[in-house]
């Protein structure tokens, strides 16, 4: 049977920011005991305060302390507890890796944890805020999964499949409110999902760009060329099969993503495709350089995350 992913209603969504289907997602899986959450001073700004609310038995403020609350949580999943660490991704894991490492993915802990702020899209909080070296960080530690949800939909049926999956999940969030486009339906560890069909490239896109990689494709039919767009949500463990049946019909494959070229999603499809089945990928990201203060808009224009750079970058590529 057709997956209803497959037709989006992407024109016409309305926008809400992903952290709200964090919270909605959070507060869904509450009904089991065992889940537990550990926020690091940040309840409001990543909306998890719904979670408090409804279980505040089960709601652990740990303050500004990522370190230790990794440290924690390491030691409530041992006695069977399934907890889930909030924070900005540049705290966590920009600044907890180590424990994370050691105390979590060694033992191969069953712990969850959310980064917020990924990216450029993190807007007027800056590059000190702005985490882009997040997923190269996670999907490098042996047992880690590591999830980017297209919208807040995704993102509440992401926190459902993670809640189900035994072993370290990362998800990622990001600040804005962006088109919820997606239609609610069971996400899938390690399956991609095909939104446009094309012929003559691919499109892997991860997080909001996911949206718009489906702008740039009706852009891009309009000068002759038809693309595939593809949701790879699931970063790691990624969907070999529907990224390489796709690459083998069109030839060609760009990626993008709001994360540094070197490591993220666009490393992680360059990589398996090398191996697999070698085409011609170009990956389309921030280039060795941090953003910069400002509406998040004008940020992705600074380093061309815009869709107008997106059709340049590729037009020219090919």
């Amino acid at each position: 049977m057709e997956s209803e992913y497959l037709k989006p209603d992407w024109r016409t969504a309305e926008k809400r920011a992903i952290r709200d289907g964090l919270a909605e997602g959070l507060v869904k899986i509450g009904g089991e005991e065992r889940v537990v959450v550990l926020s690091g001073d940040l309840a409001g700004s990543m909306r998890i305060g719904k979670f408090e609310e409804a279980y505040p038995e089960r709601f652990f403020e740990m303050g500004v302390a990522e370190q230790n609350m990794v440290g924690v949580a390491g030691g409530m999943a041992s006695e069977g507890l399934i907890p889930w660490i909030v924070s900005y991704a540049v705290f966590s894991p920009g600044r907890n890796w180590e424990q994370i490492r050691v105390s979590v993915a060694i033992s191969h802990l069953n712990v969850k944890i959310i980064g917020g702020h990924g990216g450029v899209a993190t807007g007027k909080n800056g590059p000190t805020h702005q985490a882009t070296e997040d997923l190269v960080l996670m999907r490098v530690l042996p047992g880690m999964t590591v999830l980017v949800p297209a919208d807040a939909t995704q993102c509440e049926a992401a926190i459902v499949a993670a809640n189900q999956h035994e072993g370290p999940v990362y998800i990622r969030t990001v600040r804005p409110e962006t088109p919820d486009f997606t239609k609610k339906q069971e996400f899938e560890i390690g399956k991609a999902l095909v939104y446009r069909e094309g012929k003559d490239l691919t499109i892997c896109a991860s997080g909001i760009q996911v949206w718009d990689a489906l702008m740039v494709a009706e852009t891009m039919a309009k000068k002759g060329k038809e693309c595939e767009v593809i949701n790879v949500a699931s970063v790691k463990p990624i969907d070999r099969v529907t990224i390489e049946k796709s690459a083998r019909k069109t030839g060609k494959v760009v990626t993008i993503e709001d994360h540094q070229v070197e490591g993220g999603m666009g490393s992680a499809v360059a990589e398996m495709l090398a191996e697999n089945c070698p085409v011609p990928v170009k990956r389309i990201g921030i280039n060795n350089e941090f953003g910069e203060s400002g509406e998040w808009r004008e940020g992705y224009q600074q380093v061309g995350l815009d869709q107008a750079s997106l059709v340049k970058k590729i037009r020219t590529w090919l």
